[in-house]
């Protein structure tokens, strides 16, 4: 007879900028979830890369300093023996695991290898997804490819900037123009994002950008509404509502975005019906060009002067706290946060299942 309640991973912290918001992610998750059907298996990542596993719960952490698990917690070595224990028994103590990891080492494809490699089912995007959801500039070409819309930019790596910086500055100035938006290709949550309004600045902001990632990109300042869309699924993915976010600061940064309280988001969207039917068709159009999965959140530019939809990314672990976006949208779509919980590890298991069918030899020969 099989176990009455499924076993769930949730793996948080992180060796990232974000490890902090992870943790608020997993502990408002873990107060959401039914202990009637579910018993988790708490996985802290340190900031150094260090796991820790701790004990079943059948009830949730009473404080978010618990999740830290810095007591009677197994190590690295005892973690991995758990998540990989499906490989050597078919009496796992894991069912399916919960990834609530933001940036790198966490949605960037690192972290779902592991999980492949260990056979075991887990929540949202594959390896290929992640990984190009989290790299802005192969995100834009699959888009581009896909047929969406987005604002201009410019590409390149450290030593492309080390040997022509000066035909770099004029192709931007040329192209792009003044003010413009300096990013490291792969960091999640606006960290080393700046604003550049002279040459002087996009040099520093080039930089500032290049002490994060090895290589950088350069967007056009589009004046425009940011509008944001949720989409849920495997094959046969769904949208949200669309919500829009209203922000004091010059643009959505990191301090806007978890700190200051500063941007509002306004869900549903007040846009006409057309543009939010067009926007929910966009953002699974963006879902199925990074190979999706599981969930995303799809952002866009609404010009103002035109009206135009532009794409500007998709985030393939949303923030996840009952006040984030995501869940936001879904709780007004007419899904709970329990019941979108329970959505998720429904496809986790499904997208294991299909995927366990494969052949991965020719065994008519």
């Amino acid at each position: 007879m099989g176990k009455d309640k499924m076993t769930v991973g949730l793996v948080y912290g992180g060796k990232s900028g974000e490890h902090e918001v992870s943790l608020q992610t997993a502990f408002a998750v873990m107060n959401a979830f039914d202990f009637n059907k579910y018993e988790l298996l708490p996985f802290y990542i340190t900031k150094q890369g260090h796991w820790k596993v701790g004990q079943k719960l059948s009830a949730p952490f009473t404080s978010q300093e618990q999740l830290l698990l810095q007591e009677n917690s197994g190590d690295t070595a005892e973690a991995m023996s758990i998540l990989f224990s499906r490989l050597t028994s078919e009496d796992s103590d894991l069912d399916v695991v919960f990834p609530l990891l933001h940036g790198t080492y966490g949605e960037d494809g690192t972290i779902q290898g592991l999980f492949e490699m260990a056979n075991i089912p887990y929540v949202g995007a594959g390896v290929l997804a992640s990984s190009a959801g989290m790299d802005k500039v192969i995100m834009k070409k699959l888009f581009a490819e896909a047929g969406l819309l987005q604002c201009k930019y410019q590409y390149f790596n450290v030593s492309q900037w080390e040997r022509e910086s000066d035909e770099l500055i004029h192709q931007i100035e040329q192209n792009l123009g003044y003010p413009c938006f300096v990013k490291p290709a792969n960091l999640g949550s606006s960290v080393g994002i700046s604003k550049a309004g002279n040459r002087q600045e996009l040099e520093q902001a080039i930089g500032f950008a290049f002490r994060f990632d090895l290589k950088v990109i350069v967007e056009e300042n589009v004046d425009a509404r940011e509008v944001e869309v949720g989409v849920l699924g495997n094959e046969l993915p769904m949208a949200s509502v669309p919500g829009e976010i209203v922000t004091s600061s010059e643009y959505y940064d990191y301090q806007a975005k978890y700190i200051d309280g500063k941007s509002q988001m306004i869900i549903p969207a007040m846009i006409d019906p057309d543009l939010a039917d067009r926007l929910r068709e966009y953002a699974v159009q963006a879902f199925k060009a990074i190979e999706g999965s599981g969930l995303c959140r799809a952002d866009f530019f609404v010009r103002r002067d035109d009206g135009k939809i532009l794409i500007n990314e998709v985030n393939t672990m949303p923030g996840f706290t009952p006040y984030s976006m995501y869940p936001l949208l879904w709780r007004e779509t007419g899904v709970s946060y329990a019941e979108l919980l329970d959505r998720l590890i429904g496809l986790a298991l499904d997208r294991f299942e299909k995927r366990q069918k494969l052949e991965y030899a020719n065994t008519d020969v």
